[in-house]
């Protein structure tokens, strides 16, 4: 091997420049061999969806269809029955292929499509936008789809359109989400704030998961003198792309007033001793177990301070909505005391 002193003097350079390029390029490469497989996909799943407007090319094909394409192809993968049905309902979700890289399907891999086939319509693309834009893994986006994302992104009722300039409104309100779904605490229904923030801390991985991409997690129960007396912030994080400090107070009951003025003020004190002048408004998150929209509306409306309020759930969707509502429940205890009259 060549004595590092006998090299030009920009040989390290030169070799961190070429290695640039081959990575963008092998990363092109295979985005492009993706998108040709997701339209090659499709041709077939189109191909499939309309023979199954004839008679006798129900399901039941498929399995001999996979097996004679198998057998024609032997070193391609994914022609099985499963993935046949998957390239019709590619098809039949996106009537028209241009359609694929008009709005990015092609950009995702195989796996991640499969995932929205069963997600509604005026939901699907925001899905896509995301994942593409942030890069999520297969896993990320099924556990995005299963607690409905897209329905909660930018929900909270805020006070961001009054305190903070248009755009930096907008960019604070996607930050938010109502409600937050804190199914992996798995806490019972005697904890208090301290369990649920200690508990949030133990599965930072999980929670800032659920706060949305592009959090980091600061500290808690961040102590600040104040002539004298400490105040302690619950939750402090830091979003990285907007460049600006959220602070997170939770509540274990309902919502009440005199939540946001405390939120408020921690909000006013990280402004003031951590930002700096390139960050943007710190913005506060009140995390309540329950809430009126309308006393919310009314209590912001009275704040200084730019702060966002949302519930938190502590079941998963799913579970939710197996569970009976509180009519139901009514009417099965008055059908029981029917009966036992």
């Amino acid at each position: 091997m060549e004595d590092d002193h006998q090299l030009p003097p920009d040989y390290t350079e030169t070799v961190e420049l070429i290695s640039a390029r081959v990575s963008n390029t092998r990363g092109r490469v295979q985005l492009a061999a993706n998108a040709h497989l997701i339209h090659l996909y499709w041709a077939i799943g189109s191909v499939l969806l309309e023979r199954s407007k004839q008679s006798g090319w129900g399901s039941r094909v498929l399995p001999r269809l996979a097996e004679d394409l198998r057998r024609r192809f032997p070193t391609m993968k994914g022609f099985s029955a499963t993935n046949l049905k998957y390239m019709r309902q590619l098809a039949a979700a996106w009537p028209e292929e241009r359609s694929l890289g008009q709005q990015a399907v092609d950009q995702l891999p195989w796996g991640h499509i499969t995932l929205l086939f069963g997600v509604d319509a005026r939901e699907r693309q925001w899905y896509i936008d995301q994942a593409v834009q942030h890069g999520w893994s297969r896993s990320l986006l099924s556990h995005n789809v299963r607690n409905r994302l897209a329905g909660r992104t930018g929900a909270a009722n805020t006070n961001f359109g009054r305190l903070l300039d248009p755009e930096g409104a907008d960019l604070a309100q996607h930050v938010t989400r109502d409600p937050y779904v804190l199914d992996f605490l798995a806490l019972d229904g005697d904890r208090d704030e301290r369990a649920m923030e200690s508990a949030m801390v133990d599965r930072i991985a999980e929670t800032l998961r659920e706060l949305g991409t592009g959090f980091a997690f600061v500290g808690r129960q961040m102590q600040f003198d104040v002539d004298g007396n400490d105040f302690f912030v619950d939750l402090l994080f830091f979003h990285v792309e907007q460049l600006r400090y959220v602070v997170v107070e939770l509540k274990r009951g309902d919502f009440c007033p005199e939540h946001v003025g405390q939120l408020s003020f921690y909000v006013a004190l990280v402004d003031d001793r951590l930002r700096l002048p390139t960050h943007a408004d710190t913005v506060g998150l009140l995390l309540v177990a329950g809430k009126s929209d309308a006393v919310v509306r009314y209590a912001l409306g009275t704040s200084t301070a730019p702060v966002g309020v949302a519930s938190y759930d502590l079941l998963p969707p799913e579970v939710q909505r197996a569970l009976p509502s509180e009519a139901d429940l009514r009417r099965a205890l008055s059908g029981s005391e029917n009966e036992r009259s």
